[in-house]
């Protein structure tokens, strides 16, 4: 099954959707990423690796291809790589597709996992709603904005792991907060 998960490129004053399919197969360990993206989403490959490790989820150890669709549409800067690390977590079933369909990403995926600040998250938003989608994943900071955006869902986040347990209905302790944040571990 091919992961998909969808963002809004701006060009211009103008959104535009874009795709990010994420499929895997057997074959030399690693991530390519085809539908002409520039040199800032070709480093994807180690952010988004990074960012999963981090965030304290399971990164697959097989070879994993990502689309950026469509070819027309120029895909540059760091925005995509919170959508190819959703589709990662969907692609390996950590994420159901249900639970980002009809929803736009939007958001910088930094190394340890949390979502940054994001441009133009505005016109992201009424590009959604005016494309039919019924919610948008955005960074925090970018939450009152996306929210002037009538009869769209906004659901603001902090990290990967946040919305992996938002989305996956995984709530956690207080105290695994305190021990994931010192980075306390042991043995089961």
């Amino acid at each position: 099954m091919i992961a998909r998960v969808f963002i809004c490129a701006v060009i211009g004053l103008e959104g535009v959707i874009a795709e990010v399919e994420v499929d895997c197969t057997t074959g030399f360990l690693g991530m390519t990423i085809v539908g002409p993206p520039d040199a800032a989403v070709q480093e994807s490959r180690e952010r988004v690796q990074a960012a999963v490790k981090n965030a304290g989820l399971g990164f697959p150890r097989k070879r994993i291809i990502v689309n950026l669709a469509p070819a027309s549409v120029r895909k540059e800067g760091p925005y995509y790589d919170f959508p190819i690390a959703l589709g990662v977590l969907v692609h390996i079933g950590a994420l159901k597709a249900s639970d980002v369909e009809d929803t736009l990403v939007v958001g910088e995926l930094s190394l340890n996992g949390a979502v940054r600040h994001a441009h133009g998250v505005l016109p992201m938003a009424a590009v959604a709603h005016r494309e039919g989608f019924k919610r948008v994943v955005v960074p925090e900071a970018d939450a009152a904005e996306a929210a002037l955006i009538p009869d769209l869902e906004v659901i603001p986040v902090s990290s990967l792991a946040a919305l992996y347990r938002h989305l996956s209905g995984i709530s956690l302790s207080p105290l695994f907060h305190l021990l994931l944040s010192k980075r306390v571990w042991h043995r089961c």
